[in-house]
């Protein structure tokens, strides 16, 4: 079994597929507008080159994604996508990108379970956990 996050954007999905893959170092496997898809004639009027479904690969995870389509949107809450990474240098990497223009949660720093922890929503409105984790004692 593996669990994979669905982000659904307010028709910037590309833009921030496109972000996420240079930020992550990953590629986008799959990037198909309403226009494209066998669904094109049921997309709302000025919904056609927004974005049906992304997926984006990093490494052995998957990030999936799509626009909203016209449909009312909620920005996420009460989630986060998680990162886990193995350095703290990757770690300040990746949160400084994601931070751009977004909104820093808790500063990236050191606790008593990571070596740098840090939460933000950027742009987009994705909202994220970056970890570095510390060796902890077996439980």
């Amino acid at each position: 079994m593996q669990f994979n996050p669905y982000i659904t954007f307010n028709g910037n999905c590309r833009e921030a597929f496109e972000f996420y893959a240079k930020t992550f170092g990953g590629k986008i496997q799959a990037m198909m507008s309403f226009r494209d898809s066998p669904a094109a004639e049921h997309a709302p009027p000025g919904a056609e080159d927004q974005i049906m479904h992304a997926c984006l690969i990093v490494g052995d995870q998957v990030l999936m994604a799509s626009d909203n389509c016209g449909q009312p949107y909620d920005k996420p809450q009460g989630l986060h996508v998680a990162v886990e990474v193995d350095t703290p240098e990757e770690a300040e990497r990746i949160f400084q990108a994601l931070s751009e223009n977004g909104n820093i949660v808790m500063p990236l720093g050191e606790t008593f379970w990571a070596k740098r922890f840090g939460m933000l929503s950027d742009r987009f409105g994705t909202p994220w956990f970056i970890n570095c984790p510390c060796e902890l004692p077996p439980a």
